[in-house]
């Protein structure tokens, strides 16, 4: 019966005898990663970072909230999954950007000339590397905000929380003045049909049960319309908070970034790493008969 073997035939001579043959020069790699590593570890500007964690309003209409009483959401709830996504949307919106950048002139923070064709692409890159919006684990939203100055970092990210109800109150004034305009039209239609209702009513009182209802149902319907129309003017003119706010980003004492430790052991490992390599492809492609010199030697 044929002999089998199991498990692998890998010779542990053979990696024993790499390792005497290029010790040497795995050390010099080592100890110049190690050292090049430290440097640009050191070379790198510290940032920081701030963070504040906020929590959308489940009703973003105060009239209804508390004028209508058939209303079924509380304005002092917290949002649902959906308002969470509007307010990542906004949070991470080119008008959230462009309001920051113009309120701390980022372009000037960041260094980047006024004269470079590409600044604004530039700023974008800076921008979006710096800020990170999440939603965290119980529907709240994290601003994130790096910066070589903590005190900056704790700056920008409070006013992108701050800014939130800026942003949402100019979006919700745009919609209702619209919305105010077309029922302040259709009111002012409905109040001359109402007036011709009751001159007819006037000139032919035979008319007058037909007539008498007519009315009554335009002067519900008008009434409505006004009621709406006081909605809506509530809507254009209370400038509420459309979040909960839950931490204050605070300055931090401590650098986020980088980890120079992490860089150090990465950056050597990964030379060392490469090296073997590349040592060991180069054997590879050795010519087979002075492969069969190295194991004499």
């Amino acid at each position: 019966m044929a002999d089998k073997s199991f498990g692998n035939d890998y010779d542990h001579n053979n990696t024993l005898r790499f390792f005497r043959r290029w010790w040497k020069l795995l050390v010099w790699v080592f100890v110049i990663a190690l050292a090049g590593s430290t440097v640009v570890s050191l070379l790198i500007t510290p940032r920081y970072k701030a963070t504040a964690t906020l929590f959308p309003t489940n009703s973003n209409r105060l009239s209804k909230a508390i004028m209508d009483y058939h209303y079924s959401l509380d304005f002092m709830d917290y949002g649902i999954e959906r308002d969470c996504e509007y307010c990542i949307q906004i949070l991470s919106s080119e008008s959230m950007r462009r309001d920051v950048c113009e309120r701390f002139n980022l372009m000037e923070h960041y260094g980047i000339s006024p004269d470079d064709p590409h600044k604004l692409f530039k700023l974008n890159e800076q921008y979006r590397g710096n800020v990170n919006v999440k939603r965290t684990e119980f529907l709240g939203v994290e601003v994130s905000v790096l910066d070589v100055d903590p005190v900056w970092a704790a700056n920008i990210a409070n006013y992108i929380a701050a800014n939130y109800d800026t942003i949402c109150h100019r979006i919700h004034h745009d919609r209702a003045a619209d919305a105010a305009e077309i029922m302040q039209g259709v009111s002012s239609r409905m109040g001359d049909e109402l007036k011709i209702l009751q001159d007819s009513l006037r000139q032919a009182p035979q008319y007058a049960p037909v007539l008498n209802q007519l009315i009554s149902e335009k002067c519900r319907e008008l009434a409505d319309i006004q009621t709406r129309a006081a909605q809506t003017a509530v809507d254009m003119d209370e400038n509420v908070s459309y979040k909960f706010l839950l931490d204050q980003a605070e300055v931090a004492d401590k650098k986020a970034y980088p980890k120079r430790i992490v860089i150090v052991l990465l950056g050597t490992f990964g030379a060392v790493a490469m090296c073997i390599l590349l040592l060991l492809l180069l054997d590879y492609m050795k010519p087979a008969d002075k492969k069969e010199e190295n194991p004499k030697n």
